[in-house]
C-alpha cells in the first residue's frame, strides 16, 4: 500500500517503532479515517454529506478510545509497546469536548494505525481495523 502512494518500500518494524508516537499518530489518523471512508461508501449509497455524517460518528476521539479498549487486549508486545508510547505522549492540544483519558486512548490507537501502516503489516492492520463498527 505505501509503494502505490510513495513509490517506497514500507520501513522496518524496528525503524517505524523509533518514530515518536505522535509522528506516528499523525499518519495513523489518516490512515483510519481513509479506511472508515472507504467502508461507508462500501456499505452506504448516499452522498457526501450523509456519508460524512456518518464518518463523524467513528472518526472521532470518542469511538476510537473505544476502539482502543475493544484491540488493546488482542496486541503483540510490540503492539501493546507502541500503543502505550501512544497513550502517554504529551500532546500541544487539549481535547475541548472529551476526557483527557479518551484522547490519549485515541492518540494510543492512532500511533498503532500508523505504525502498523508504515512498517508494512497491512493484513495485521486489516484485521484490527475490521473491529470497527462501521
Amino acid at each position: 500500500m505505501i509503494g502505490i502512494l510513495c513509490g517506497r518500500e514500507a520501513m522496518t518494524p524496528e525503524r517505524a517503532a523509533q518514530l515518536a508516537p505522535l509522528t506516528l499518530a499523525y499518519v495513523g489518523d489518516s490512515v483510519f479515517d481513509l479506511f472508515v471512508r472507504t467502508m461507508l461508501i462500501l456499505k452506504e449509497t448516499g452522498g457526501a454529506g450523509l456519508l460524512h455524517k456518518e464518518s463523524v460518528k467513528l472518526v472521532n476521539a470518542r469511538a476510537q478510545a473505544a476502539f482502543a479498549g475493544r484491540i488493546k487486549e488482542s496486541l503483540t508486545e510490540r503492539e501493546l509497546n507502541v500503543f502505550m508510547r501512544g497513550r502517554n505522549a504529551k500532546s500541544a492540544t487539549t481535547p475541548k469536548n472529551m476526557s483527557v483519558a479518551d484522547y490519549r486512548h485515541a492518540t494510543a490507537a492512532e500511533a498503532l494505525i500508523g505504525y502498523l501502516y508504515l512498517s508494512g503489516q497491512h493484513e495485521r492492520l486489516k484485521e484490527l481495523l475490521m473491529l470497527i463498527s462501521v
